[in-house]
């Protein structure tokens, strides 16, 4: 199993995605031609996808160290990244076995209607592999790693049906859910918020969504102008040259401009496969709708996703230096800021300000969270033989390590006898409240008629009744 396992994560999304797409639609019922160009443009979305995250990553990369050496940043505990976090989790003895134990979760809540979503994402299970690697360790049992691991899923999952309305409504994905480790767990910190903005006098009037901006300053308000400036700023506080700095900003106007179409060419794919799906389950199962559960990245093209991320970065370098007690230097995790916002912007409506808010607050306790697992971590890096970069000491990250969710497990594991099973039951009790209240709201892209709901303001989507 570890071989397999090791195999699958080796391929990456764009291979295995395809192939698990194709045998999807087979099962959906769709022609072998038709299946396998769904999931042929899927794969290639994935790519594109890719590509231009890298491009984001490699531009924000030095401007970041050039803004951690201009501050003077004295910090000794390193953020190595997700690519190494998701190395290390998947190298543990809970990564081995993390895939069939992941979908066997998924399939058992599907099976008894805990869940509408199907998490085809298989290698973004490393992000209950590393929760389960850390109190595998804290516990000194590798049996209380993979529970760990069994009940993020469910949180996971439950996260993921909870906020599909404002995903699918925002983004305009009909049937999609994103059960990703780093992003849905701050929707339960997005939720809170809106309801606080909404009640504070001129900030719930205050209107700074993409949309608004472009309408109001023409075409200096569009998302590759914004994307720009925001590279000339960061250029110029990170003390780059002034052709480096040119080159941030035009190398960021363009991933405003290829994310989303990047993304559009990958759900031409999944549209198909996602209309053919609900139709399946609501043959089989009336009144059931299945969401498809898919990597984040699909989501992060967006404007405001974008704007709010590449603020959060010298916000969250500041906060690393004025934040009494913490230790963790970010730098490998900068770049990822989008996957930290991404599922609170549609929350909160898309709403820059609002979102840059939601994201300081996230940040600042996200660091003392790294600072506090860093030595666990740490051990987990030293268990699967990782080198560290420029022979660190003291490891941690910002994506899973400044994890909410983490930050619970965490504190569970040293008391796992009690923490893990207390916290299952509450984990079955919010996915069993979640799959109640969502057979009441189809999905917004179900094609059910919508009978809006007294909600607040921006932010919050129609939630509908059964007719």
């Amino acid at each position: 199993m570890s071989h397999i396992t090791q195999f699958i994560t080796s391929l990456g999304p764009s291979v295995v995605l395809p192939v698990l797409i194709f045998v999807f639609a087979l099962i959906l019922g769709q022609r072998p031609g038709r299946a396998f160009r769904s999931g042929l443009l899927i794969g290639i979305g994935f790519v594109g996808i890719g590509l231009v995250i890298n491009l984001l990553t490699s531009q924000i990369g030095p401007a970041a160290k050039g803004m951690a050496k201009n501050f003077n940043v004295g910090l000794n505990t390193i953020d190595v990244g997700w690519p190494a976090t998701s190395a290390i989790a998947f190298g543990s003895q809970v990564g081995a076995l993390v895939i069939p134990l992941g979908l066997a979760v998924n399939i058992l809540l599907l099976t008894v209607g805990l869940t509408r979503t199907l998490d085809i994402d298989l290698w973004n299970y490393w992000h209950i592999a590393f929760t389960g690697a850390l109190v595998a360790i804290l516990s000194g049992s590798i049996l209380w790693g993979f529970a760990a691991a069994a009940i993020h899923m469910v949180i996971l999952l439950a996260l993921a049906d909870w906020s599909a309305p404002w995903i699918q409504k925002y983004y305009n994905y009909p049937n999609i859910s994103l059960p990703h480790g780093t992003s849905a767990p701050y929707i339960l910190l997005a939720i809170p918020l809106n309801y606080v903005f909404d009640r504070i006098p001129k900030v719930r009037d205050l209107k700074a969504d993409p949309e608004t901006i472009q309408r109001r300053f023409g075409v200096f308000g569009e998302s590759i102008i914004l994307g720009l400036v925001l590279g000339l700023l960061l250029g110029i506080l990170g003390g780059l040259s002034f052709i480096k700095t040119v080159q941030l900003g035009i190398n960021l106007a363009a991933v405003m401009l290829l994310l989303p179409r990047m993304v559009s060419i990958l759900m031409e794919g999944l549209i198909p496969i996602s209309e053919a799906a609900r139709e399946f389950v609501q043959r089989r199962f009336p009144g059931r709708n299945l969401y498809i559960g898919l990597d984040s990245a699909v989501a992060v093209g967006a404007p405001a996703v974008i704007a709010t991320a590449v603020l959060m970065v010298p916000i969250t370098l500041l906060l690393a230096v004025i934040l009494p007690g913490n230790h963790v230097l970010p730098f490998g995790d900068l770049a990822t800021m989008p996957f930290i916002v991404v599922m609170m912007v549609p929350i909160l409506g898309g709403n820059i300000l609002r979102s840059v808010i939601a994201g300081t607050i996230a940040i600042a306790g996200g660091l003392y969270i790294a600072t506090w697992i860093s030595p666990t971590f740490t051990q987990a890096a030293e268990n699967v033989n990782f080198k560290a970069p420029g022979g660190a000491t003291h490891l941690s990250s910002l994506v899973d390590g400044a994890n909410p969710l983490t930050a619970v497990f965490y504190a569970l594991g040293h008391v796992p006898t009690v923490g893990l099973p207390l916290l299952a039951v509450v984990a079955l009790l919010f996915a069993w409240w979640v799959s109640r209240r969502s057979q009441q709201e189809p999905s917004p892209a179900s094609g059910a008629p919508e009978e809006p709901v007294e909600l607040e303001r921006t932010g919050e989507p129609d939630i509908t009744t059964e007719a």
